[in-house]
């Protein structure tokens, strides 16, 4: 069973608008079984939109529509779906009730213009939407079942769930299950981590291993398809297994999880305290360690340091040392760290410093070079990375390597 899932709007094509709604109805559909094949994004344009429909009825065996069902002229997904169906428009006396009861529940009267949402295609069955004003649409397209959801997140998903759901199992177009599993790992690229798995990611195996790059975390997807739950999920713990094995410290967290969630997990499981001092990084090392529940209870703070003056009198860095090895060295962020350490009384303290461009750099020491010093009770040990890209990607990239020497440091003490 394939699927498309069509997104209606010109706020979406025109990038205005980010198109969530596909996402999510992807992993829905994932779970039962089917397969989402295109997700075609449409501006407000009847004809396009027309022709989109026309398209996936002859490509799928399954269409999902969000979007357009909205009171407004540039809402055309009902009348899309009227002309593919050759059929006229028909006034729905329960959707119209139901629309007036919603406003009246507001103390409001309904606005003529709202009348038209209780508009469906002659064979068309509304579905009911308690949570808004825009009920859905089901119908036939030949033999290609389509829905027709509002393109409000909380109302699409609601009806998906209430609505959208039970049909598809009655009409027996679910087979199987399709489980997702994504593995995030730092501190290799994207290539070298392949190397280590290579018979993982090859085309055909079961199931399916993918690998994606996003600001410097590189993240596998395993996608196990089988008959049911239990044989998906063996498939998946199987494969996570071999990747966990073979990829070590690299692996830092699962699904959504974030590096500053696995560094304050570990602090807390070490009762370990922490402060920064950030240069380059402008405090984004301290604002992803404290967006993280229960940070209050091992991060004492931190210090944005950007200038000589600040390193100086804030962290005690020595002026000598700034005048001669320059902010952006080894030895500054070494003493940034040292003294962030001291002044906060914090068993560990990471400190950063480089250029993030576009302007700035030396021959030794060009633009995307940070340097990165953790201090800890046996000394400070100081990473020096060159990033490309552009200034927000070194300062969001330096912020992960920081994060990563104070993980990795946690483990290594956990071993020891």
């Amino acid at each position: 069973m394939r699927a498309e899932i069509i997104a209606v709007g010109t706020e979406l094509s025109s990038g205005q608008t980010l198109d969530t709604n596909s996402s999510w109805l992807s992993q829905q559909l994932a779970g039962l079984g089917i397969t989402t094949a295109f997700c075609t994004i449409v501006a407000d344009d009847l004809h396009d939109l027309l022709t989109a429909m026309r398209v996936a009825s002859q490509r799928v065996q399954l269409i999902l529509l969000s979007g357009g069902l909205g009171p407004t002229q540039d809402d055309l997904t009902r009348d899309a779906l009227a002309q593919a169906l050759q059929e006229p428009l028909v006034e729905d006396a329960v959707a119209l009730e139901q629309i007036r009861m919603f406003f009246a529940s507001r103390g409001r009267p309904m606005p003529e213009r709202n009348r038209v949402q209780a508009l469906r295609p002659l064979s068309a069955e509304l579905l009911p939407n308690p949570i808004g004003t825009a009920p859905g649409l089901f119908a036939k397209f030949g033999s290609v079942p389509v829905f027709a959801l509002p393109g409000v997140p909380q109302e699409l998903r609601r009806m998906y769930s209430e609505q959208v759901r039970p049909r598809l199992q009655q009409l027996g177009l679910t087979a199987g299950v399709t489980l997702y599993r994504k593995i995030n790992t730092f501190g290799l690229g994207e290539s070298a981590v392949e190397e280590k798995i290579l018979d993982l990611t090859v085309r055909g195996r079961q199931p399916e291993v993918g690998i994606t790059v996003s600001d410097a975390v590189v993240s596998l997807r395993i996608i196990a398809r089988a008959p049911d739950q239990a044989a998906a999920q063996a498939q998946i713990t199987a494969t996570e297994t071999i990747i966990r094995e073979r990829l070590g410290t690299l692996v830092f967290g699962v699904e959504s999880e974030e590096l500053e969630d696995a560094v304050v997990q570990l602090l807390h499981q070490h009762k370990v305290t922490l402060a920064t001092a950030e240069s380059v990084t402008g405090g984004l090392v301290a604002h992803r360690v404290c967006r993280v529940p229960g940070a209050s209870d091992y991060f004492r703070g931190g210090i944005v340091a950007y200038t000589d003056e600040v390193k100086h009198r804030e962290l005690a860095v020595p002026w000598d040392l700034l005048q001669t090895c320059t902010a952006v060295s080894a030895p500054v962020a070494q003493a940034m760290a040292d003294g962030v350490r001291r002044r906060f009384g914090v068993d560990l303290a990471v400190a950063t410093t480089g250029f993030a461009g576009p302007t700035g750099g030396t021959p030794h020491d060009p633009i995307g070079t940070v340097y990165v010093a953790l201090a800890h009770p046996q000394g400070t040990e100081v990473v020096r990375y060159v990033w490309s890209g552009e200034r927000t990607e070194v300062m969001s990239r330096t912020a992960r390597l920081a994060l990563n020497l104070v993980r990795l440091h946690l483990l290594k003490t956990a071993t020891t």
